[in-house]
């Protein structure tokens, strides 16, 4: 049985502005979560692998550009618009603290022991603040000459990677404060995930999709896509990598010979975040619209709220038959 079988999304609404950004947590005992960050100002968590909405995070007055959870999904951070980060129970939804910023703040991450957040935004500086200390200063690092869109701890947490309007990417000694290294781009930088297992970077620009060595910022390959790309995501096996961009679409791709394998339109407006789920068994990815999409990595699966049914016989007519699209989710 080789017939192809048509993707059906999972269709998470509740959102009413685009949704610029989204992140997992790591596997808990409960399962595995995701956080969008949207325009409306009001972050979602959501049960990873069937999208049920959990709960909404209240208290920002912007717009969140930034999301993020740590592996435990005990905490989740955001970057908003109100010139503040915050830092969330993720279990009670409660408000723990709010670090004031000097302007819009873009992007927040966690340390794997979640006890410091990086922050980066408009006023071109990062931040590291100490989480046991809030009242304590931030560790401040400067070097780029416009905004911050995107800063990633890498390298065990000794290391961070910061994306800006300047079209750089640099790479930052968190002891020492100084720049390792900068990679410069003909266009500003749209997207960056850092792939711990194998030390994997992986940024878009344009309509191009790039993977680089993490510890030295070398240049593995690049991938040319149909449209211009506003993320990519590479699966956790790296056989696989998907982007989204301004044309509606989903690219998958063969990571070794750089193939497209499959394109799906699902969403009705560009597509601004892709990631795939820390298991590699969905992904899920966030557009102008205002709604989160999740997709089947194999599609056809019993897996989450996708049921598939396979008679013993097939006719090439009733393939769809097999193929019990989920429902629906509404917040």
């Amino acid at each position: 049985y080789s017939m192809a079988m048509r993707q059906t999304p999972l269709t998470c609404s509740g959102h009413t502005r685009p949704v610029v950004d989204l992140a997992f947590s790591g596997i808990t005992p409960y399962g595995y979560f995701l956080i969008s960050a949207c325009k409306d100002g009001k972050p979602m968590l959501r049960q990873g692998d069937t999208g049920d909405w959990i709960g909404t995070f209240l208290g920002h007055k912007g717009a969140v550009w930034g999301a993020t959870l740590n592996k435990e999904a005990t905490k989740a951070a955001t970057a908003a618009a109100d010139f503040s980060a915050k830092v969330w129970d993720a279990v009670t939804g409660d408000e723990v603290l709010t670090l004031a910023h000097k302007h819009i703040v873009k992007c927040v991450n966690f340390t794997q022991d979640s006890n410091c957040l990086l922050t980066g935004g408009n006023d071109k500086v990062l931040r590291i603040y100490d989480l046991s200390k809030p009242e304590a200063d931030p560790q401040e690092f400067s070097g780029h000459t416009s905004a911050i869109k995107k800063a990633l701890w890498c390298n065990s947490d000794q290391q961070i990677l910061s994306a800006a309007e300047d079209k750089t990417i640099r790479l930052w000694d968190r002891n020492t404060k100084e720049i390792v290294k900068t990679l410069s781009f003909e266009t500003s930088v749209s997207s960056m995930e850092y792939i711990p297992d194998g030390e994997i970077l992986v940024i878009t620009y344009g309509r191009t999709v790039a993977f680089y060595d993490a510890h030295m910022l070398e240049l593995i390959k690049t991938v040319d896509a149909p449209a211009s790309i506003h993320s990519a995501s590479l699966h956790p096996d790296k056989d696989f990598f998907v982007a989204g961009g301004d044309d509606f679409k989903l690219y998958k791709y063969d990571y070794s010979t750089k193939e497209e394998m499959e394109s799906y339109k699902g969403h009705f407006g560009p597509v601004h975040c892709v990631r795939f789920s820390p298991d590699g068994e969905l992904y899920a990815s966030g557009s102008e619209d205002g709604t989160l999409r999740l997709w089947q990595t194999a599609v056809g699966k019993t897996y989450g709220l996708w049921k598939c049914v396979l008679p013993e016989e097939l006719s090439s007519e009733n393939t769809d038959a097999l193929y019990c699209p989920p429902a629906e989710i509404k917040a």
